[in-house]
């Protein structure tokens, strides 16, 4: 096994947001996801500083890394100025890198963000693109939702809002000499590496599975990791 401990204290995100956890919990108190989902940001930031291995693993392998919002609350109200949430965005990207990321439900579910977040910040330069949320793969947005699709260019237009050209506007069209820009910074950082390993680790999983992987959107690996959400994940109570 290797030592996910000494491979956490290498990353910057670990180094700054856990140096002396007192375990007052209070990161916890105010954590929404805590509120929640079965979570404890206090717990985890126990666990990896212990440097116990088998623990770390199970955390690298488990769904409680994945409830997490990044909402950084608890980093405004550690007495001691640690930010658990840094410790989480370490953990995830071991997972990740490692592929054990896909033996946990939550983790399996990264490769719909990767195909969707990931694949539009470099396709169009938008985190969130319109016309890639389509009612097949969004059925609950029901009638509204399709008649916006078949209407958008007019509907924004009557908003006053410059889509897919030139000017100002969030949803103006980006050119491409800044969208190479955006994908040189992924080349360049390892970013593209690590897309890339995300969709290696699912179809592995997806082989383990005996579920069909392709690059298909609705293929039956994605709509297994979309659709499935089991009970154990929140609060009894909070349902």
């Amino acid at each position: 096994m290797s030592d996910y401990y000494q491979i956490l204290k290498e990353d910057i995100r670990f180094e700054e947001g856990l140096s002396a956890c007192i375990h007052c919990g209070t990161c916890t108190a105010i954590c929404p996801a805590a509120e929640f989902f079965n979570y404890d940001p206090r717990l985890i930031a126990e666990t990896v500083q212990t440097g116990d291995n088998n623990k770390i693993y199970e955390l690298l392998t488990g769904d409680a890394i994945w409830y997490c919002g990044e909402c950084m609350s608890c980093k405004t109200r550690c007495p001691r100025d640690n930010a658990p949430g840094l410790v989480i965005m370490a953990l995830r990207y071991l997972a990740m890198k490692t592929g054990l990321f896909t033996a946990s439900e939550k983790g399996r579910q990264q490769l719909v963000i990767k195909r969707s977040i990931g694949e539009w910040i470099l396709k169009y330069g938008y985190c969130v693109y319109r016309e890639e949320l389509t009612l097949d793969d969004h059925p609950e947005q029901g009638p509204t939702w399709e008649w916006q699709n078949s209407h958008l260019p007019d509907l924004l237009k009557r908003l006053g809002i410059i889509y897919k050209a030139d000017g100002p506007g969030v949803l103006r069209k980006i050119p491409e000499e800044a969208l190479e820009e955006i994908r040189s910074i992924f080349r360049e950082t390892g970013g593209i590496e690590f897309l890339e390993d995300i969709e290696k680790y699912s179809a592995e999983k997806a082989k383990e599975m005996g579920l069909e992987f392709d690059e298909r959107l609705n293929c039956e690996y994605m709509h297994d990791i979309y659709q499935t959400n089991g009970s154990h994940h929140t609060r009894k109570g909070n349902l």
